[in-house]
């Protein structure tokens, strides 16, 4: 009898075998509900378009883009469309500033006096102790976005807002209070060009960018306009309507936040993440200075989400990390003007996720980031995009209809003052100067924002000494405002923004 050659078969049934083995390795949910999921949050949360990238084990599972990237032409997102990361890119800096520790070109805790000249903040003590690490670790007690208003977006240099920080005066202590600074990262990304001789957009580029074949990703921001397959900006705060809005210039904060990426190219920043610093099997980034990134240097939370399986999160060098449900998952958030996205990596089981948007008011860039890792991390089914669309919707009407009355109340009335009497020169002690001078009509005002390009907002009377004030960015927002008057004579005007960028409001006194 003749012995039949089984080799064939024997392959066939291996890779049968290795086929059933992967899609049983892949949630029914990304197998058979991401797409419909996705399509009905682009539809309920009023979003253009997004794109996602999920790597599993060593290899890109879901890599793909929704919806438009452009609400006039409808040219569809794909996974090389362009967003702005915004705050992703705060690990890109740690992770550099961090392998130049490995390789004792510094220390993260070194004194930042000692690489930046005259810095200096609020306090002198504070001055003479703080770190590169604490910078990277949003800890010098200030409040999360102070100062925001003014650095972003602004006309100033790097140098002038590292100067322009020993105006912040700290509402919390020191390496104790946690608090959101873009500033600090700025500062912190300024020590690279210091010790390698290189600046930070070309540091990041050549050591980590180009390693890693991520050769459509840009570190500075500026002429993202003129570049092919970019995602243009939308918001719909204030009014509901979906608006487009300009790109943020904010290559000034560059470290904190001015790259620009798509979710291929994040997918390999992913997948390095997950192999301890390799990519396609070389090494890019030393294990030590990976570890170092992921090292928490201060709490943000201490207690259970009502929401999430999380109990405890903090921060690490340009990293957040919490407990999800037994794992322990490292993540981030970029919020530019039209953009929001995220990042998230899960080492223990070899799972990343990316998700970039153009709609920067909503929340379900996030409610699909929770949504797969509930289906990668055995969380029992809840729509997190239902959970949170109706605390949104009902936020979102309350403000169009304030936003709504407030115009109703622009009736002709005149203000107390002659128009004139408001018009002048006013500045804030960290700001600066604004002008405040007549509209073509005459009865209203337009205020000047000089530390910003081409950054203006009108004032409308409407009635018992308030005016509406609206920003030509429609980012920006559109808020009831006061002139503080004594006698006959006007002595200052309290203005604000969009919380999405600065909670604080910002006196501006009249010269």
């Amino acid at each position: 009898m003749m012995l039949r050659d089984r080799s064939g078969f024997t392959a066939l049934m291996l890779g049968i075998s290795l086929i059933v083995n992967a899609q049983q390795a892949r949630p029914s949910f990304i197998t058979d509900s991401l797409d419909a999921y996705i399509q009905q949050g682009l539809k309920d949360w009023n979003i253009p378009g997004l794109s996602i990238a999920i790597v599993k084990d060593g290899k890109t599972v879901v890599m793909k883009g929704y919806g438009v990237k452009d609400v006039e032409s409808k040219e569809p997102v794909d996974e090389n469309t362009l967003f702005m990361i915004a705050s992703n890119s705060k690990l890109f800096t740690g992770t550099s500033i961090a392998q130049l520790d490995y390789n004792k070109k510094l220390s993260l805790d070194d004194k930042v006096s000692k690489y930046i000249n005259g810095y200096e903040l609020y306090d002198k003590n504070i001055t003479q102790l703080v770190t590169i690490r604490d910078l990277l670790s949003h800890r010098i007690g200030t409040k999360t976005f102070q100062g925001d208003f003014v650095f972003w977006n602004s006309n100033l240099s790097r140098s002038t807002i590292m100067y322009r920080m020993r105006s912040l005066k700290p509402t919390g202590i020191f390496r104790q209070d946690y608090g959101y600074c873009n500033s600090c990262f700025l500062t912190a990304g300024e020590v690279i060009p210091v010790v390698s001789g290189k600046p930070w957009e070309v540091y990041v580029y050549d050591s980590l960018l180009m390693p890693l074949k991520m050769n459509n990703t840009h570190t500075l921001g500026q002429g993202m306009s003129q570049r092919a397959n970019v995602a243009k900006p939308y918001t719909s705060v204030f009014t509901g309507q979906l608006t487009r809005i300009p790109y943020d210039n904010v290559d000034n904060l560059g470290p904190a936040g001015s790259m620009i990426s798509n979710v291929n190219d994040m997918s390999h920043w992913l997948l390095m993440q997950l192999d301890s610093g390799r990519y396609e099997g070389k090494r890019i980034v030393s294990w030590k200075a990976l570890e170092k990134t992921r090292k928490m240097n201060i709490a943000t939370r201490s207690n259970l989400s009502s929401t999430y399986p999380i109990h405890f999160s903090g921060y690490g060098l340009g990293v957040f990390m919490a407990d999800y449900n037994g794992r322990q998952i490292y993540y981030h958030t970029g919020g530019a003007d039209g953009f929001v996205t995220n990042t998230c990596f899960v080492p223990e089981e070899k799972l990343g996720i990316t998700i970039l948007t153009n709609n920067d008011n909503q929340d379900f860039f996030e409610a699909l980031r929770y949504q797969v890792l509930d289906a990668y991390l055995g969380v029992p089914y809840v729509n997190r995009s239902k959970q949170l669309l109706n605390g949104f919707v009902k936020n979102l009407t309350e403000t169009v209809k304030i936003t709504e009355a407030l115009k109703a109340r622009i009736k002709g009335n005149k203000p107390s003052l002659p128009i004139d009497a408001y018009t002048g020169t006013y500045v804030n002690e960290l700001y600066g100067p604004v002008s405040i001078e007549k509209d073509k009509s005459g009865k209203g005002l337009v205020i000047d924002f000089k530390g910003h390009n081409n950054l203006k907002a009108t004032l409308q009377y409407m009635d018992k000494g308030e005016w509406l004030l609206t920003y030509n960015h429609a980012g920006y927002g559109i808020f009831p405002i006061k002139f503080q008057i004594e006698g006959n004579k006007v002595i200052s005007v309290e203005t604000r923004v969009n919380e999405f960028i600065d909670y604080d409001p910002y006196n501006f006194i009249k010269k």
